[in-house]
């Protein structure tokens, strides 16, 4: 791949194009002609990558293990600068109105971090600081998360204490004690049990038909056809394809999602 990104221009995939077509639906999220590198001697780590998440929507990213897909999610949740391109969240620059922007998202990282000295508690509180929650709503809303993710007594422990899914369960408590427009999600399933994952995917479903969006990688690929509405693959770094999953399973249910992606998404 080339360094020059005035040479690496090129046209948005023609398969995404018609899967991007939504009408009657608010736009929540725009990624338009995304370029990232971590150093100006490196390869583009994204290379113009375009897509769209609406209103009561979940967009999956599909790729390889190092094609591009965590890059992207932390350009959108504004933990890395980028390059080129622009990125609004409802309706705000990411670049230019990053607080408004990053307000009116939940993020919860591939690596689930929190501040493992905090308890659970403490951490739910500082979240809800941050996005400030009133007091009033703290409770109501932590007994809705508590109905999902179970997390019982251990949320007056401290975190440093958590296994992994719990602290995988803490950390998307906290992301949505706000109760973002947007939910991103690098990864959400990996080290659930799988009372918990059955709880997060119904709590998936509701949260995007409350008229709220889902964006989230995965390679689980059950899991991206019974949750997603479209899917942007990503293959180095490069969008190589668009899919409205619901649409394709409607026209044809025997529709092999996994026989796709190995297709498309080869390397050589």
């Amino acid at each position: 791949m080339q360094n020059d990104g005035e040479n690496t221009q090129r046209e948005t995939p023609a398969a995404e194009n018609p899967a991007e077509e939504n009408p009657g639906r608010k736009e929540v999220v725009s990624v338009k002609g995304l370029y990232k590198r971590y150093s100006k001697k490196a390869d583009w780590a994204v290379t113009n990558v375009n897509f769209s998440c609406y209103e009561g929507e979940i967009l999956g990213l599909l790729g390889h293990n190092g094609a591009g897909k965590s890059t992207t999610l932390k350009c959108l949740e504004g933990m890395l600068p980028f390059e080129r391109g622009q990125i609004t969240i409802d309706g705000h620059d990411i670049q230019k109105e990053a607080e408004a922007a990053k307000q009116s998202m939940g993020f919860v990282t591939d690596n689930h971090a929190t501040f493992v000295k905090m308890t659970g508690m403490q951490y739910i509180n500082f979240m809800a600081d941050v996005y400030e929650v009133p007091t009033e709503v703290r409770a109501e809303r932590l007994a809705e998360l508590e109905e999902i993710f179970r997390l019982g007594k251990p949320i007056e422990n401290l975190i440093s204490s958590y296994s992994h899914g719990m602290r995988q369960k803490i950390c998307m408590m906290g992301s949505l004690i706000h109760h973002p427009k947007l939910w991103i999600l690098d990864e959400p399933m990996t080290g659930l049990d799988p009372r918990t994952m059955k709880a997060v995917q119904d709590c998936m479903h509701k949260y995007v038909a409350e008229g709220n969006s889902i964006i989230f990688s995965s390679h689980a690929l059950d899991t991206v056809a019974k949750l997603c509405d479209r899917i942007v693959l990503i293959r180095k770094g490069e969008q190589v394809d668009g899919l409205n999953v619901k649409e394709i399973y409607a026209a044809n249910p025997k529709f092999d999602l996994e026989e796709y992606f190995l297709r498309n998404e080869r390397q050589d």
